[in-house]
């Protein structure tokens, strides 16, 4: 699998765990009280997993070659809205975090900052997942050079096995299929 196919994959994971989000708001929504353990448990996950381990691939290797080798086009379309999109997605956790604080002393009305952040981020990434898959990495696939795409491959396969030694990608696909089991199966 190369490094785009993977980024691929990696994006099937995140959009379930999106679900598992809107799952947890309607929850909220419909006047459960928010499960603090579970709330962190998403944001860890897509800090680290969505961010970064799967944002970091792209940046370090795949967005950097498009920025150096694919002129104004590619610069644009990686700067001025790839990279923002990682940076608005950053905003919303932390405001997450900020708000579920807020809940936890007891600011009732920081619940409508828990949903619309949370939910914000769902779109946001809902989106970027789809413009990723659709446009940019087939832009990169089709006008990066061979062998910049065998470097970003080799980068990536480096990235990949140094996680896999410290258990990242079993963690946070375990966890996701924890959450998912409370979440999203119908019982």
């Amino acid at each position: 699998m190369n490094s785009i196919e993977l980024m691929m994959e990696e994006h099937r994971y995140i959009s379930r765990m999106l679900k598992v989000v809107r799952k947890a708001c309607l929850g909220i929504l419909q006047g459960e009280a928010i499960c603090f353990e579970d709330f962190y448990q998403i944001i860890d996950f897509i800090r680290n997993y969505a961010d970064a381990h799967h944002h970091g691939k792209e940046e370090k290797f795949l967005f950097k070659e498009m920025i150096n080798h694919l002129g104004e086009l590619g610069s644009k379309l990686i700067r001025n809205g790839m990279l923002v999109e990682h940076d608005l997605g950053r905003l919303y956790i932390k405001d997450l975090v900020e708000a579920l604080e807020k809940v936890k002393i007891g600011n009732e009305e920081s619940k409508l900052d828990v949903i619309a952040n949370a939910i914000s981020y769902t779109h946001l990434l809902e989106r970027h997942i789809a413009k990723e898959d659709e446009v940019v990495y087939s832009f990169g696939a089709r006008q990066l050079s061979k062998e910049v795409l065998e470097m970003v491959d080799e980068q990536s396969t480096i990235f990949e096995e140094e996680a896999k030694k410290q258990g990242i990608q079993d963690k946070y696909i375990d966890l996701l299929e924890a959450l998912e089991n409370k979440y999203t199966v119908v019982k």
